[in-house]
């Protein structure tokens, strides 16, 4: 069993372990998930390599993913980072004040979250998805009241335009108010566009970026145009055909294929450990999630061995994208840093 090692989140003092486990799949609510014993399973197996660090969300299989862990904290539950999550409800639900980024929601959440996790205080609680109507000093201030109560710890945002990303910790550090530490995102090798605005500002802020889909949702292990009778989250007909007209993910595929015949590890851990090798575009902490023992055992492979700089550059060759514009357009760019400058990393470690 390899050891785990910790990181500081982002900008500040909290400890976490270098991979953290997802629960999304805690929960047989939404027909694909795992069983509580399963769940706990996971949980235990993730303890046992050293894991400290569990994301959840108040509307994960309409809140059974807190409940189980709730659960499973019992007796150690200052031991763990606990992340969860508010702006989701169901879609069915009548109350038009029950999902947005809104303070009533936000307040409402937290308190239904710590009655589920059995706890009198979050880790981290996250702004889950922007939602466009909420004013973004309602917010903010919202989040820090909640901070100043002792309820929640630290702050952190997942799904929401770069642009007020920087805007919510601007206003942050001029009001003197809680700000953002981490950001989650989707990101993988064949969802790199989070490279063009997102990884950036993360690293701007000195925050820590925490990609979730590190494996495409199965499209990486060749789940969908390979013959499987792994149960699916999406359909698999469709998205098989969605797979097989896409040339460039098709290319992935194979190269992911390749390199884990190479290296005689699963397509999983090539897919995972080339997400974790990113850590020049931001400080990188991947959420696992798995929908049994056997999977997340092998996920949590990846934590003895590492990609070599020439099978990085094939999986960065086959998976590349173009940055457009604002970056091509910039970069290297002699009107704007004189035909003679020659490049040079700056204090941020940026080149110039």
């Amino acid at each position: 069993m390899a050891n785990m090692r910790y990181k500081l989140l982002g900008k500040s003092g909290l400890r976490v372990s270098e991979l953290c486990l997802g629960t999304m799949t805690f929960g047989e609510t939404w027909g694909w998930g795992a069983s509580r014993d399963e769940s706990r399973a996971q949980f235990d197996l993730f303890a046992d390599y050293g894991g400290n660090f569990i994301d959840t969300s108040v509307n994960y299989t309409d809140g059974t993913a807190e409940e189980f862990v709730g659960e499973f904290l019992h007796g150690r539950r200052d031991h763990f980072v606990v992340a969860t999550k508010y702006t989701l409800t169901k879609r069915d639900s009548p109350d038009p004040n029950s999902g947005g980024n809104s303070r009533k929601n936000m307040r409402q959440s937290v308190e239904r979250s710590l009655r589920r996790l059995q706890t009198d205080y979050l880790d981290i609680l996250y702004l889950h998805m922007w939602d466009h109507f909420t004013p973004l000093e309602e917010i903010m201030r919202g989040l820090d009241d909640l901070v100043r109560s002792g309820k929640v710890n630290y702050i952190a945002v997942s799904d929401t335009p770069a642009y007020i990303v920087s805007a919510a910790n601007m206003l942050s550090e001029l009001r003197g108010w809680a700000r953002f530490i981490g950001l989650q995102i989707p990101y993988s090798l064949n969802g790199r566009t989070p490279e063009r605005e997102l990884l950036p500002v993360a690293k701007y802020w000195d925050m820590a970026l925490l990609p979730w889909g590190i494996i495409g949702g199965g499209v990486l292990t060749g789940k969908y145009t390979e013959e499987s009778s792994e149960p699916s989250r999406y359909n698999r007909e469709e998205t098989a055909e969605r797979v097989r007209q896409r040339e460039q993910t098709l290319r992935i595929i194979e190269e992911v294929r390749l390199i884990a015949e190479e290296v005689g590890r699963s397509r999983a851990q090539v897919a995972i450990q080339w997400v974790r090798q990113q850590g020049d575009k931001a400080q990188i902490i991947p959420i696992l999630g798995a929908r049994t023992v056997a999977q997340l055992e092998d996920n949590l492979g990846v934590l003895d061995w590492s990609l070599t700089d020439e099978q990085l550059q094939r999986l960065d060759d086959a998976s590349a994208i173009s940055m457009d514009f604002p970056h091509g357009f910039l970069d290297g760019n002699p009107y704007v840093y004189g035909a003679t400058f020659d490049l040079i990393d700056d204090h941020r470690g940026r080149r110039r």
